[in-house]
């Protein structure tokens, strides 16, 4: 099954991408199914729409803030179904801003934990995304090539750096509060760097 996750941020990647969780009973229900006559092929879902209640599929009670490290969002906010009514459930039918809203205040929690990036270098950062957008707009092929050259330093750079942090008896833990990114995702860049 794949989770369809609905917020992603280029800082923390795959390790945090954000989604509306949906409650049924005061608990998260499994994926739904969609018949689709015969055949060993079933789609199913998670994604939050599902829960309408109709074709026999749960209908969602409350929605919360879910992220693809395991944390669940505090705060509960109920459906109205006397607004939505029968439909079927659309984004523009339900205020999505309060799990939204946490989930970008737990990337804060996480941001705030993590190694900070100097000035000089956050800003180049920034700089070289605006560069690259604008290049792809106009010369797809330039683009494709800088992305191509990022990607080799970036990786040089990343073996260097966490080579240099094994040597000096770094944890995965550390690693994984330093970046942002959960303790198996650090143990695979600092058992690769070692590999390197």
């Amino acid at each position: 099954m794949l989770v369809e996750w609905d917020w992603w941020s280029v800082e923390f990647g795959d390790a945090h991408a954000g989604a509306v969780g949906v409650l049924v009973g005061g608990g998260e229900p499994g994926p739904v199914y969609f018949d689709v006559g015969s055949g060993s092929d079933v789609p199913s879902t998670t994604h939050w729409s599902a829960y309408d209640g109709q074709a026999g599929r749960p209908r969602a009670e409350a929605l919360r803030a879910v992220c693809a490290c395991g944390w669940r969002g505090a705060a509960e906010y109920a459906l109205d179904w006397a607004t939505v009514g029968d439909r079927p459930l659309y984004e523009g039918d339900v205020d999505l801003t309060g799990p939204l809203a946490d989930w970008n205040a737990h990337l804060s929690l996480l941001r705030a934990k993590a190694a900070p990036l100097p000035g000089p270098l956050a800003a180049l950062l920034v700089e070289i995304t605006e560069q690259l957008t604008a290049t792809t707009a106009d010369a797809p092929l330039a683009a494709l090539r800088a992305a191509g050259v990022l990607e080799r330093i970036a990786a040089r750079v990343g073996r260097e750096a966490a080579s240099a942090l094994a040597d000096d008896g770094v944890t995965a833990e550390a690693v994984a509060a330093g970046l942002g990114t959960t303790h198996s995702k650090a143990l695979v860049i600092l058992l690769t760097a070692q590999d390197g």
